[in-house]
């Protein structure tokens, strides 16, 4: 009796890692894909720059993402890679770009870049060329590569809040140009302001980002949310 009750119980364990897998499945995450995370520090999130597989995806929404379907997908052979670095803008990501992103080969690749350009008074024109470029670029070099496109996003927090009208206009006109180039290279636009906006309505927005621009463990797992649910419904497109 026992036995047939240990058996109910794992073949009800199996039947429902089953289910779970079936509604969380990513369609662009295909056997032995290679899924690329580009973009500044909140990307980087304090990776190790080596090949100790604790550290190498630093910590956040990439690390959240990483993990949940590096175990769900195991059979899949999927390969993770952060080269997110703090501080860049869509110049840095320009210099580093075959190496850092062509060469990789990627087979999904997410890109978050932009606040460091609106701190760093890069033009937005520029942005956009650069930005644009890149695409392009990728797109000739690697056809078959599926761009996922993150929205720049704040909150008015600590010294954020001084200027934040003037603060929020730039991000939001970065907003548009990240749009209007998702609309053109035909990807995946990830509208992370909405979510923390959203969010706020929740908590306050010091429980999302602490400084303004970087997120907290909190706000990093609505990115995750958020990142996986645009994905997998531009994966059924």
């Amino acid at each position: 009796m026992k036995s047939i009750l240990s058996l109910t119980v794992l073949l009800s364990f199996v039947s429902l890692f089953a289910e779970d897998k079936l509604a969380d499945d990513i369609a662009l995450f295909k056997k032995d894909a290679r899924i690329l995370f580009q973009g500044d520090s909140i990307t980087d999130g304090n990776r190790g720059r080596g090949a100790d597989p604790n550290h190498i995806l630093g910590h956040g929404y990439q690390f959240i993402v990483s993990a949940k379907y590096g175990a769900l997908l195991a059979d899949r052979n999927l390969t993770f890679i952060n080269k997110g670095v703090s501080g860049n803008t869509v110049l840095d990501l320009e210099k580093r770009w075959l190496k850092d992103a062509l060469e990789l080969k990627p087979d999904v690749l997410s890109i978050l870049i932009g606040v460091n350009d609106l701190s760093h008074n890069i033009p937005l024109d520029q942005y956009e060329q650069v930005y644009d470029k890149l695409l392009s670029d990728t797109k000739a070099a690697l056809p078959d590569v599926k761009l996922i496109l993150c929205e720049p996003f704040g909150l008015p927090v600590g010294n954020r809040k001084q200027n934040w009208e003037a603060w929020n206009d730039g991000l939001k006109k970065r907003q548009a140009v990240v749009a209007k180039l998702a609309d053109k290279h035909h990807a995946a636009l990830v509208h992370f302001q909405k979510v923390f906006d959203d969010a706020c309505q929740k908590a306050p927005a010091e429980h999302w980002i602490w400084d303004g621009v970087h997120p907290t463990y909190s706000g990093h797992q609505i990115m995750a949310d958020e990142w996986v649910k645009t994905v997998k419904a531009f994966s059924q497109k």
